[in-house]
């Protein structure tokens, strides 16, 4: 009886063996099944590609994808997005392989740093990368030149702030891109070199220098050549197999891609130039409150752009310096003299918002100057608008009463009341008035008008009365 139990028993094993075996290989089938996630960027790394990128890779996770293509062609961008998709590649679990495609694009800057700590480097013929020297906002954007050695008898002149700051952020990503290069086995020289004196190279020279793994013509090519590869990942070595595979592209959707128009800093300058107007607008002359409306919304969404792009905080006061030396301007005409200061304070500002050596971050100057241009004829028509108004003869309200002739029409209990334009006013003289005389006024208090008896020689003003015009 035990014997037959234990037969049993061994039986019922073995088939859990083969049916936990049975799953196994349908899990990983389905995994191998599952297609490649193709990303793209092509564009500056800012804060919209950092959350693009780190997105999919976390669905390319979930979806069980064998490998992440994320195909670049970049000019560079900012060292905080850039940190962020670095760090998001090596605490992957999806090998990520990145590729500069098409033919013609570059991974310049930040994109040599992603291109060194992705797991498989590729590019596309007459491609590019390098010119990894880090620029700071404020900073200046590259090393100096070496200077001249020095005689014995020289004193080392003192470095300057600016000089110390840019020779640290220059060894702190010379040896963050030398870790990189180390930890995925590419050149590590080189790499210095691309930050240090911003050399560039070709595909087929970083193919030479083993700085990149493979130089492909297309994503299939790509797939095809690191097939049977072997990547680090964190949690061990990982053959790929990749030979055929299909491949699933995922686009940026409508909010990355509003995120990277809003996040671009010549659209935040011009969303922060229509809030701040249509503000002012509002407030000068309040109508329907589209104006209001339209510019509250566009100054926040200028106000988000400026949180995620890096801004220099002076400059920007500079321009808020010459929106209210405008609207001064406009308010009270100065004959021009704080409409060019707030002229002159807005190009100020808009140099110095964001730094035009950081690639994808400065504002071109014809869209300042063009910008500036605007808010001048707007202050001179303003101005002279106001000006001509202010030259002006008075049409309406008290002051356009004095000087007008009037006939008075009846004097009763000690008041007189006198026709002026075809109203019927109550009058007050210091002479002596009857009905039917004609006189002139020449004040007014509240709604008593202070008149005269008229002596000119001119004809009296048709007076109206019982419906018949009488001079």
């Amino acid at each position: 009886m035990a014997s037959g139990c234990s037969s049993f028993s061994a039986l019922g094993r073995c088939a859990l063996f083969v049916l936990a075996l049975l799953l196994g290989l349908t899990v990983v089938g389905a995994r191998a099944a599952s297609p490649v996630v193709v990303l793209t960027v092509h564009s500056a790394i800012g804060p919209a590609s950092a959350d693009y990128i780190i997105r999919g890779m976390a669905r390319a996770h979930k979806q069980g994808a064998p490998l992440v293509v994320l195909e670049l062609d970049t000019p560079g961008g900012l060292d905080s997005s850039t940190r962020q998709i670095i760090q998001a590649i090596l605490a992957s679990p999806v090998p990520v392989a990145t590729y500069v495609t098409p033919q013609g694009s570059r991974a310049a800057s930040a994109g040599t740093y992603i291109l060194y700590a992705s797991h498989i480097a590729a590019m596309a013929p007459a491609t590019t990368l390098g010119a990894a020297t880090p620029v700071s906002i404020g900073m200046p954007g590259a090393p100096q030149p070496p200077k001249s050695a020095p005689t014995p008898g020289d004193k080392p002149a003192p470095a300057s702030p600016a000089d110390t700051m840019t020779v640290k952020q220059i060894h702190d990503a010379a040896a963050f891109i030398r870790g990189l290069a180390e930890q995925r086995g590419r050149n590590a020289q080189w790499a210095e070199r691309a930050v240090r004196e911003a050399v560039s190279l070709t595909a087929a020279e970083a193919l030479n220098e083993k700085v990149i793994d493979v130089v492909a013509t297309d994503i299939t090519d790509l797939l095809n050549q690191i097939h049977g590869r072997s990547v680090r990942m964190a949690s061990g070595e990982l053959r790929l197999a990749t030979r055929g595979l299909a491949t699933e592209a995922h686009p940026p959707d409508w909010r990355h891609r509003l995120l990277n128009v809003i996040a671009n800093p010549s659209f935040a300058l011009i969303l922060l130039m229509i809030g701040v107007y249509g503000l002012m607008f509002e407030f000068s002359s309040p109508s329907f409150g589209i104006p209001g409306t339209v510019g509250a919304i566009c100054l926040l969404l200028a106000l988000f752009a400026l949180q995620l792009l890096p801004v220099n905080y002076a400059a920007l006061a500079l321009i808020l310096l010459g929106f209210a030396l405008l609207a001064a301007e406009l308010m009270s005409p100065s004959f021009g003299v704080l409409g060019v200061g707030g002229v002159v304070a807005f190009i100020a500002g808009g140099l110095l918002l964001f730094d035009r050596d950081v690639p994808g971050m400065g504002v071109p100057l014809p869209l300042l100057f063009g910008i500036s241009i605007v808010a001048a004829a707007a202050v001179l028509l303003g101005g002279g608008m106001a000006l001509r108004a202010r030259r002006l003869p008075i049409v309406s309200g008290g002051e356009d009463m004095v000087g007008t002739r009037g006939r008075v029409l009846q004097i009763q209990d000690g008041e007189a009341w006198a026709e002026v334009r075809g109203e019927r006013w109550r009058v007050r003289s210091e002479a002596p008035m009857w009905p039917g005389q004609t006189v002139r006024v020449v004040g007014l208090t509240g709604l008593l008008l202070q008149v005269q008896p008229d002596t000119s020689p001119q004809f009296p003003e048709p007076v109206e009365e019982g419906g018949q015009h009488h001079v």
